[in-house]
């Protein structure tokens, strides 16, 4: 039998084996059950998250996946940010909106997008290389051609 004093740890125990929520949720709702629960959660979800979309938007420029590792981010800050569920839920719309209009185009537009796209990616590493590392590619590549 428990002793009145004991409401965080019902609370804790009551949502650990909820019917209701199962899974990641309901792991989620018993660590928020109690007040340390909750702020080391946000902490922890803000930390994580927050890198994520960092380095996310690092890579963007770059050939990769920084788009996808900013979408994670933001999808991990939603598990306990109201407003990083909404930004996820705009970027997924306006990600899907395009891809239809994308799709909805002549066969030379999807080509002038991945030329686009590709000479994007190109010039990016092109210059992150040079400026980077002072390594011209170029005539790198000149010098073994001629080779």
């Amino acid at each position: 039998m428990r002793e009145t004093g004991d409401a965080e740890a019902v609370k804790a125990e009551a949502a650990e084996h909820s019917p209701i929520r199962s899974g990641l949720h309901g792991r989620l709702d018993a660590i928020r059950a109690t007040r340390a629960g909750r702020l080391t959660l946000k902490i922890v979800i803000g930390t994580l998250g927050g890198v994520l979309v960092v380095a996310g938007l690092i890579m963007v420029p770059f050939p990769g996946p920084g788009w996808a590792v900013v979408f994670a981010g933001l999808a991990v800050l939603a598990l306990e940010f109201h407003w990083a569920h909404r930004l996820l839920e705009f970027g997924k719309r306006t990600l899907s909106a395009w891809m239809v209009w994308l799709g909805r185009q002549h066969l030379a537009v999807k080509g002038l997008v991945i030329l686009a796209a590709a000479a994007t990616a190109t010039a990016i590493v092109y210059f992150g290389v040079k400026l980077g590392f002072g390594v011209d590619l170029v005539l790198e590549a000149q010098k073994l051609l001629i080779r």
